[in-house]
């Protein structure tokens, strides 16, 4: 069957007027002879949207390898087909979804199916952050949970995220299982499965019970003055992160107006993701013009924050790692006990934190399916801003609890005249500094990237930094990991991990550079000599790849 055979099948039985009417036309100008419409259709049928650790993630459209109606129909089957296999039939499902286009049909059409199914499904009936429903899960009583959500993708996508019954992320095999329930369904089937509206829509509960419990981890008597800006990226955080620094006492953040509401098209920045260059930029600017002591943003599902602040005399946004040691050294400050966890992709400040507090600390695999699932995890962090600061009840990267964290912090340091940068140059002082960058190289031919690491992996660079390197194959699965696409290259002063983008035509390759303590007393000049550092190693990697 050709993809244009294929497109006019799904139009007969696609539920959605938009996209069948977005096909049509589509279908219309390649029958015409416009080559990039036929192009359109060949993605949007070329195969099936892949559902893995991440769910579904991916551009909105008419097509098995697009978001639509239909692929979240087969998604939702798959997994009550799922649940039902592993014992949990007739439980409670959680479904939640943020403000992007279609978000709330999505959410809609699951809770539908899985009550067809015969599960007790609740339905959050407006847009919720991602860690609500985490922490809805467990707080529930649920046996799984369900967003609809693209977190800081383009405004065109949009994704679907599975949780189990613990509030952690799927983790394989459940994914490879579940997709395979789902191709048990084939689309021509789904009009035919059973549907039903009784499921429990529950407005403002899960909120009101998520601030309760997040305003109950600031004790009394912690210092609440700061001034402070926000931005939810156009996302759904703002609601919830009003609520919950009032109820825990903070005054009310400085929010930037025109990134405050949620709007699905994004319209002030190129990219939802606070770390894009520009994305904070509005934020900045009304920080300097309030005198804030420091900015929080949210991307737009919430379940990440960023943190801005004057760092060397000028504002500028803290690192992944750099805010990820701040909290884990602030959290043990405040008494969490049990394990600190890191991704293997993040800084070795972590583990340098744990060795001088006598505190265990455990290397994952990237995402938070793997660093929520740790056990007695007291604080766990990615360098992509994720950070989980309260995993008995949130296993899962969470921006607010995070955000509430940051204001605790820069309050206590405030209170004593210190700022988050004076923190910053101590731990500096102490471990040493442990400077952190991010090479991606995006290719329109994802050979390209599988030459790059079989090149690599052929011919290991033997040093870099004029220092000797060890090689590892993280795919061997060695020292207690799963198996995973990646290669690592380590010296006393330099760490380097590349892999491939799990959800980008990208290569990335994560860099670090490290100075002994005795050279990071003063942590501007430190910084300023491992700025010179890393542009040398971002080069030499740069030659080793041969990409970019």
């Amino acid at each position: 069957m050709t993809a244009r055979d294929a497109a006019r099948s799904w139009l007969a039985v696609d539920p959605d007027p938009d996209t069948r009417a977005e096909l049509e036309e589509l279908l219309g100008a390649a029958d015409s002879g416009d080559p990039g419409a036929s192009e359109v259709i060949e993605d949007a049928f070329r195969g099936p949207l892949v559902f893995g650790t991440a769910g579904l993630r991916g551009r909105m459209g008419a097509g098995p390898n697009r978001m639509n109606r239909l692929v979240v129909a087969r998604a939702a089957i798959g997994v009550a087909d799922w649940l039902e296999e592993h014992g949990h039939a007739g439980g409670q499902v959680l479904v939640g979804h943020d403000a992007r286009h279609k978000s709330e049909e999505f959410a809609r059409d699951t809770a539908e199916i899985l009550a067809g199914a015969g599960f007790k499904v609740l339905l959050t009936g407006a847009p919720v952050p991602t860690p609500l429903v985490s922490f809805g899960i467990r707080r529930y009583g649920c046996v799984a949970g369900i967003v609809v959500t693209a977190s800081h993708n383009p405004a065109a996508d949009n994704g679907y995220k599975v949780y189990l019954g613990d509030g952690s992320q799927i983790i394989p095999p459940t994914d490879t299982q579940i997709a395979d329930h789902i191709a048990a369904h084939p689309v021509d089937s789904l009009a035919q499965l059973p549907r039903s509206t009784s499921y429990k829509v529950m407005c403002d509960q899960i909120t009101r019970d998520y601030v309760t419990h997040g305003a109950d981890l600031i004790p009394e008597g912690a210092a609440r003055e700061i001034t402070w800006v926000h931005t939810a990226m156009h996302g759904v955080g703002a609601r919830t992160i009003r609520e919950l620094t009032r109820a825990a006492g903070f005054p009310p953040a400085h929010e930037v107006p025109e990134q405050a509401e949620p709007d699905p098209n994004f319209p002030t920045v190129a990219f939802p993701n606070p770390e894009e260059p520009g994305a904070i930029d509005m934020a900045l600017a009304l920080a300097g013009s309030t005198r804030a002591d420091l900015v929080v943003a949210n991307d737009p599902d919430a379940d990440r924050c960023a943190v801005a602040a004057v760092i060397d005399d000028r504002w500028r946004m803290l690192t992944g790692d750099e805010l990820g040691l701040l909290l884990a050294d602030h959290m043990i400050r405040r008494g969490a006990k049990g394990v600190l966890a890191s991704s293997v992709v993040s800084s070795g400040a972590l583990a340098a934190l744990a060795a001088a507090r006598g505190r265990d600390h455990v290397t994952t695999l990237t995402g938070f399916k793997w660093i929520g699932r740790v056990p007695d995890l007291a604080f766990g962090y990615e360098e992509a801003i994720g950070y989980c600061c309260d995993p008995g009840t949130v296993p899962d990267k969470d921006g607010l609890t995070a955000a509430l964290m940051v204001l605790e912090l820069a309050s206590g340091l405030r209170a004593e005249g210190l700022t988050l940068a004076d923190r910053l140059d101590e731990l500096t002082a102490e471990l040493g500094l442990h400077a952190t960058s991010q090479l991606a190289i995006r290719v329109s031919d994802l050979s390209l990237i599988t030459d790059a690491m079989a090149r690599l992996r052929r011919n290991p660079p033997t040093s870099l930094l004029d220092e000797p390197i060890t090689y590892r194959d993280l795919a061997e699965g060695t020292s207690g990991l799963p198996p995973t696409d990646a290669v690592e290259l380590s010296g006393d002063e330099v760490h380097v991990v590349v892999r491939p983008s799990g959800t980008e035509p990208k290569l990335k390759c994560y860099l670090e550079v490290r100075l002994a303590p005795e050279r990071s007393r003063v942590g501007a000049e430190a910084r300023s000599a491992a700025d010179n550092r890393m542009m040398t190693l971002r080069g030499q990697m740069q030659s080793v790849l041969g990409l970019g």
